[in-house]
């Protein structure tokens, strides 16, 4: 045997081996959805769906001078709910929460397609003035416990047909500075 020729094909052997295992690793992510693609926020309260509603931007406005915001505080609730059905109308019956009593004031009704717009988040001129659509309405909460920045709180929104939803909600003190 010639030791050029033996040479020769193991030189090949281990070509034809890089050659496979370079096609074989360019072709593994074909066609696969990108982690990214997929990837929800990692804040509490940005996003919670039931049925036909998508809440968003859940939170609660309290100002915290203190460890806790003490019970007999009144507290209010912003959030966005979108209707995303193309033919079904629902409505905000109610939320509920083992923190306190929430009182709804304002058209909480929500047709197909559209968005209710609960409260006036910080830096926004008012609740989306330029869509026709939006209607805004109002959510306060009557603290039962004290509650207190960097936890979240367990709301229930009660829709007309979409059902319960359950959302973990943070606080957020808003953007006036602390005294």
């Amino acid at each position: 045997m010639n030791r050029f020729t033996s040479r020769r094909s193991t030189v090949t052997v281990a070509l034809a081996a890089r050659a496979q295992a370079a096609a074989a690793l360019s072709g593994c992510s074909a066609g696969q959805i990108s982690q990214t693609a997929t990837q929800q926020a990692a804040v509490n309260g940005t996003a919670a769906t039931g049925g036909n509603i998508a809440l968003r931007n859940v939170h609660l406005r309290a100002a915290q001078s203190t460890d806790y915001v003490q019970p007999g505080s009144d507290v209010e609730l912003l959030f966005v709910a979108s209707n995303v059905s193309p033919d079904k109308p629902d409505k905000l019956t109610s939320i509920t929460s083992d923190f306190g009593t929430v009182s709804l004031t304002g058209d909480t009704a929500l047709p197909a397609t559209d968005v209710l717009v609960v409260g006036e988040p910080d830096g926004q001129i008012a609740p989306l003035e330029a869509s026709e659509t939006a209607d805004a309405a109002k959510a306060k909460v009557d603290l039962s416990k004290p509650i207190t920045n960097g936890l979240t709180y367990d709301f229930t929104f009660n829709f007309q047909n979409a059902g319960p939803i359950k959302v973990a909600v943070p606080i957020s003190a808003g953007e006036s500075p602390r005294r």
